[in-house]
């Protein structure tokens, strides 16, 4: 199974379709909230390559983006072959 890393904030419209989708695919994730913490955020914009905005998304160490590049990787079946499907 993949391991998933998702940064994103609580009432992110884009953060909420991202975990529905990786929800309905079945598949575990650890969620890191940037919510109020300046230090988490610097951190996941590092990671990012300067991106600022939530969601970002790891799959198995590669940087996926944002909530548009996963419904993306959906739509063209390449989703499920990152996650081991």
């Amino acid at each position: 199974m993949a391991e998933i890393t998702i940064y994103s904030s609580n009432y992110c419209p884009f953060c909420i379709r991202a975990k529905q989708l990786l929800d309905s695919k079945k598949v575990k994730y650890k969620e890191i909230l940037v919510d109020g913490q300046p230090g988490v955020r610097a951190e996941m914009t590092r990671l990012a390559g300067g991106r600022t905005s939530v969601p970002q998304i790891w799959i198995d160490g590669t940087h996926v983006g944002g909530c548009d590049q996963l419904l993306a990787l959906d739509r063209s079946n390449k989703l499920d072959t990152m996650l081991g499907r």
